[in-house]
């Protein structure tokens, strides 16, 4: 008992000493990062990113998730400028005009010039990171004979069955959406119930559908052109490919944005520099398995050379889908109500 007193006298005498007060280290700026679950997932990108940058920035890197980019930026608006994020990875093209509108984004600042996408990039708010083309992803030993457009795929009432992700929380899903007003015009509703009964489920986000994919719910699913280069990549798998379409395929270039609530604009800056330089980019195509913004020195890795590419490229208008967004969930609920 006597031993416990006089250590905590010592303890307490300490605690006044001037070592005691002496000032504690100087913490490093933090950066939250909002991104979709697969990008900071174990195998994506947001984990060599993360190891990257802190290795040059002197900071820490948080990452907090949604489980897809819809579901991303539904969360940003709800917070408004009361969010925790300094920087946003995982919107798209079809999600820029709306995003754009809310206010909620700083312009990046950045030069953009000689990227590696369809069209030049001239948005001052967003910087693309990867891109790539929508495509239904089957397994050729179970499926022999995929259809070679997107009506074949509607409109064949004995045609796979699929499994696609929701518009209103996911990219794919919006995307899709896209696809089917760029080939079907006003006609989309018809085309939607048309396929409804061979649609198994829809999914918040690509994660779950492509996992419902390969065990086997579905023939196809709704995914990107380059998930094969994943199979043949990492589990040297050839039985996987992607649908190619007579109509064209539909684009999407996923983009980073700065917060404008931030109080990190310059680290942010600094992160999303970092994502367009040749290290940022050289990461992504074997981890995020879409096409850099700015292809590396060394080139696509070979995974992504046995690839089918798209002979179309059908690009997104981001205005366009801001002014119709609501109309065309609409117009796909109703279809998927019936």
């Amino acid at each position: 008992m006597l031993r416990t007193r006089l250590l905590g006298t010592l303890l307490a005498a300490l605690a006044f000493s001037p070592l005691a007060t002496a000032a504690p280290a100087q913490e490093k700026p933090a950066l939250t990062v909002y991104t979709y679950e697969s990008f900071s997932g174990e195998d994506g990108p947001g984990q060599p990113l993360k190891a990257a940058f802190e290795a040059t920035c002197g900071c820490t890197l948080n990452y907090v998730t949604a489980e897809d980019g819809g579901a991303l930026f539904a969360k940003l608006r709800l917070e408004g400028a009361a969010t925790k994020a300094d920087v946003v990875v995982g919107l798209d093209d079809n999600l820029m005009g709306e995003a754009e509108k809310s206010g909620l984004f700083a312009p990046h600042g950045l030069p953009t010039e000689g990227l590696s996408l369809p069209e030049p990039w001239t948005d001052t708010m967003f910087v693309p990171f990867d891109w790539g083309y929508f495509a239904f992803v089957y397994d050729a030993d179970k499926l022999k004979n995929p259809p070679a457009s997107l009506k074949d795929l509607v409109e064949n009432k004995d045609g796979p069955k699929v499994v696609i992700e929701d518009p209103r929380t996911s990219t794919p899903g919006l995307g899709l959406l896209a696809w089917m007003k760029a080939v079907y015009g006003d006609k989309a509703g018809d085309a939607w119930r048309q396929l409804k009964p061979r649609i198994v489920t829809v999914t918040s986000g690509w994660s779950e559908a492509y996992g419902l994919f390969l065990k086997g719910e579905a023939d196809m699913v709704l995914s990107y052109s380059t998930s094969p280069a994943y199979h043949i990549g990492v589990e040297k798998k050839t039985n996987y490919h992607a649908a190619m379409f007579s109509e064209g395929h539909a684009t999407q270039v996923e983009v980073a944005g700065l917060v404008a609530s931030s109080k990190q604009q310059d680290l942010g800056r600094r992160f999303l520099a970092f994502l367009l330089s040749n290290d940022g980019q050289a990461i992504l195509p074997e981890t995020n398995w879409m096409y850099p913004a700015r292809t590396p020195p060394a080139g696509l890795p070979a995974s992504f050379k046995a690839v089918a590419v798209p002979a179309k490229a059908l690009m997104s208008n981001p205005a366009e889908l801001a002014a119709n967004r609501k109309a065309w969930i609409d117009e796909w609920l109703a279809a998927m109500a019936k």
